[in-house]
């Protein structure tokens, strides 16, 4: 992906995100160099409460409180994010048709949270159909928060979900380069959606895994690489990004956050659940041989590790495999501010990093007090921002359920 012509170039121009700790990129590139948590405790129907992340953003702000009622939290979250992403691009669809512009998002899961509710509701009344809202349907399609943002902004070009796991909300963005370069669209709205804590079944499938997180202070709960880690904070939240093409970017004097360089996505095809580390290092290792670049070129490389056991010693020894005599490649953890947010893990991890190109911080892993020998990789930067003199470029990891895989690689823009 070296030496492409300008309108083959892919950039980012505008972050839309709802995080568990901030409504804006600004407010959460601050929180997370300031190792902010805001993860709290959930009660949650037929089990106790546990730690979770859950977003506090103007649900208003583009539609009304009806129109939220009607669709649903993914819905609610994609809109929201979408909106912003426009508004930070600066784009009012005067250089771009909206029969030409793409929504692509992905989700880990979606349906789950409407069913579940419509369950319990019909089940105070002796499981009468009757109480079953007719909105059901429309509400469960993978295709919903896609959809829900188009209706609002009026978008007339494709939208879809992408099905990738807790890997979606990368998959999504690799769609939408994709898209732009073969034309198909001309601008891309695309990212992830998380609305997982109104899911009981989701906390439950973890716990009976051992694999939820239990703290007794809930911002600490999620401690990757830490001895003490005893799995996963789950959270809801969204991040979507305009992508615009190198060329009509420039032409309309957009701000340029940074350069999709390479990415790359694989299979483990072996278990459901259990991570392969080694699939994992050969991911990473196309990324970078379709970038253009060397493991020494990478300045952060933002992990995926979640805080299980397992989990994070597999993305160590597939770390250690790529970056094996990379001393200026800094090593951080965004989900130890806000948990695991599923399908827009990647999505929002990666929006967490896009700013040290401007400032040169590389954010902390924070909760990291007894780092797990097996976890123990040169430069992790644990509980406090650490100042660099320059930053080149970010590789994101992102990897999810029934094997999995995928990395972004986004480098500072340069003309």
């Amino acid at each position: 992906m070296t030496n492409l012509p300008e309108n083959q170039r892919v950039v980012i121009t505008g972050v839309g995100l709802a995080a568990p700790n901030a409504a804006n990129l600004t407010e959460y590139r601050r929180k997370v160099l300031a190792g902010i948590s805001e993860i709290t405790t959930i009660d949650l129907r037929y089990m106790e409460p546990a730690p979770a992340g859950v977003c506090r953003f103007a649900e208003t702000r583009y539609r009304k409180k009806k129109e939220n009622k009607r669709g649903t939290r993914a819905g609610c979250i994609s809109v929201y994010c979408a909106h912003e992403a426009i508004n930070d691009a600066g784009i009012d669809f005067s250089e771009y048709g909206k029969d030409k512009t793409g929504v692509y998002l992905g989700l880990t899961e979606h349906g789950t949270v409407e069913t579940e509710n419509e369950v319990y509701n019909i089940s105070q009344f002796d499981y009468n159909t009757d109480y079953w809202t007719h909105h059901h349907n429309p509400r469960t399609v993978l295709n919903n928060p896609p959809g829900e943002v188009t209706m609002s902004l009026g978008i007339t070009g494709p939208h879809y979900a992408v099905g990738a796991a807790c890997a979606a909300g990368n998959a999504a963005l690799i769609q939408g380069v994709q898209m732009l370069r073969l034309g198909e669209v001309d601008l891309a709205l695309c990212g992830g959606i998380s609305e997982c804590v109104g899911s009981f079944g989701i906390f439950a499938s973890f716990k009976a895994q051992g694999a939820l997180a239990e703290h007794q202070d809930p911002t600490k709960a999620s401690r990757p690489f830490d001895m003490a880690r005893n799995g996963i904070v789950i959270s809801e939240g969204g991040c979507i990004y305009t992508l615009e093409r190198l060329d009509r970017a420039k032409a309309r004097g957009a701000k340029i956050y940074g350069e999709i360089a390479g990415y790359a996505m694989n299979s483990d095809a072996r278990d459901f659940v259990l991570p392969f580390g080694e699939r994992q290092s050969q991911c990473m290792e196309l990324a970078l041989e379709r970038a253009g670049m060397g493991p020494e070129d990478i300045t952060i490389l933002n992990t995926h590790a979640t805080g299980t056991r397992q989990g994070d010693v597999e993305e160590c020894k597939a770390i250690r495999r790529v970056f094996a005599d990379c001393p200026n490649t800094y090593i951080n953890n965004t989900k130890s501010h806000i948990g695991h947010a599923m399908g827009a893990a990647g999505v929002l991890e990666l929006a967490a990093n896009l700013p040290s190109f401007t400032d040169n911080m590389v954010h902390p892993t924070i909760n990291l007090e007894n780092l797990d020998p097996d976890c123990d990789l040169p430069n992790i930067v644990a509980n406090k921002a650490k100042q660099l003199d320059n930053i080149e470029a970010i590789l994101n990891n992102s990897f999810g359920m029934v094997g999995v895989n995928s990395v972004v690689i986004v480098k500072k823009y340069r003309n």
